[in-house]
């Protein structure tokens, strides 16, 4: 691409200072006791976070990852006042569709690093070569190296209008969005409000519920009745991290910003299935987000995005997304309820695999990019 002023080249050049300090603060952790057998029922179990802790002091390898990194071409621009920063990929193939990728929380651009060669060079692995993509990957406001916010109101809603316009900065006149998890609710916000040249959304969740209506409850499956009484449920009964974030970021944000363990720890609830299945985990992978969470300072503007949606009601409200829209459902993650979802959203693809959870940009890039390809293969 063609740089301008406004948007110019980036790499990632972690200070020797920044590693230096990581490793001493490491180094000098003050750990908390801990209940025997108390397992992962209070929280991230001690053993989990001190093994992680060692690893990433001794273990890891930042600037090795951090030039992974920088073999993607980056750039960043401003918009409404804050620095965006954007992986951009663009595919050797003619009339390759442009497509929008959203991460969550507590992830980063590194999310969709196994899926973009697959998304842009298709021949290349196999596929179809007229379903290449663009790709545009930024770190959403407030996250990595598009952090932290200088100003208030940054919720999912002002997200989308600020991707809308960078996809118009980037010559996009019609392209395609996908996300997960915190990057669900800026593509759904995409989705409601509609902007020129979005032509479909691709979700992993959209959180809704059932409203009482009893014409939607006849509608569940047996298996949403099992996952509203079992999954959902559980997850309600950990997510304190969701309710803290919500309302208390600023205070979160001490502890996030001067301990390394305390992010460390924070960010592994979710990666880890709260401490339940940390012996699954790819460390080095998990250390990658975490680091960038760290260098960048951005814990606790990353939180805020929970507490401006909290504040606005940004990526759950019930406004309608009349845009084209498609939803993968995994089985080790939440369910989203197609007969809840459609209240509000125009679903035209509905696809549940078999395997693959959370995080499946990462741990199953094969199946979601199959999935996008056939998407938005009917929308070109």
């Amino acid at each position: 691409m063609t740089t301008t002023e406004q948007i110019k080249p980036f790499r990632i050049d972690i200070p020797r200072s920044d590693l230096d300090d990581l490793a001493r603060r490491l180094a000098a952790v003050r750990w908390p006791d801990e209940v025997a057998g108390a397992g992962a029922d209070a929280g991230m179990p001690l053993g989990v976070v001190q093994r992680l802790a060692e690893h990433w002091r001794a273990g890891y390898d930042w600037r090795a990852h951090e030039a992974g990194l920088n073999e993607i071409p980056q750039y960043t621009t401003t918009v409404d006042g804050q620095n965006i920063h954007f992986l951009h990929v663009r595919s050797a193939e003619p009339g390759a569709s442009a497509l929008l990728l959203l991460h969550g929380w507590p992830s980063s651009v590194l999310e969709f690093a196994a899926m973009i060669r697959p998304l842009t060079d298709p021949r290349a692995c196999g596929a179809d070569p007229s379903r290449a993509f663009d790709v545009v990957v930024p770190s959403l406001p407030g996250y990595g190296f598009s952090g932290p916010t200088t100003e208030p109101g940054w919720d999912s809603a002002r997200m989308a209008r600020a991707f809308a316009a960078l996809m118009s900065r980037l010559g996009y006149r019609r392209w395609g969005a996908a996300g997960g998890d915190a990057g669900a609710l800026v593509g759904r916000e995409l989705g409601i409000l509609a902007p020129d040249g979005l032509i479909g959304v691709h979700l992993l969740q959209i959180f809704a519920f059932p409203s009482g209506d009893p014409a939607e409850v006849a509608r569940l499956t047996d298996a949403d009745r099992e996952s509203l009484s079992g999954t959902t449920a559980d997850f309600q009964s950990k997510a304190g991290y969701q309710k803290i974030q919500q309302t208390r970021p600023q205070t979160l944000g001490y502890a996030l910003t001067d301990s390394p363990a305390g992010q460390l720890a924070w960010n592994a609830e979710l990666w880890t299935g709260w401490g339940e299945f940390a012996d699954y985990l790819d460390v080095d992978t998990y250390l990658t987000h975490v680091s960038i969470y760290w260098f960048t300072r951005t814990g606790a503007s990353s939180a805020r995005h929970y507490y401006e949606d909290a504040r606005s009601g940004a990526g759950y409200r019930d406004a309608p997304n009349e845009v084209p829209t498609a939803v993968a459902v995994f089985p080790q993650d939440f369910r989203t309820i197609r007969a809840c979802a459609e209240r509000a959203n125009n679903i035209v693809r509905y696809t549940e695999f078999d395997r693959g959870g959370h995080f499946a940009y990462t741990t199953d890039p094969d199946l979601v990019t199959e999935d996008l390809r056939a998407f938005f293969a009917g929308l070109r």
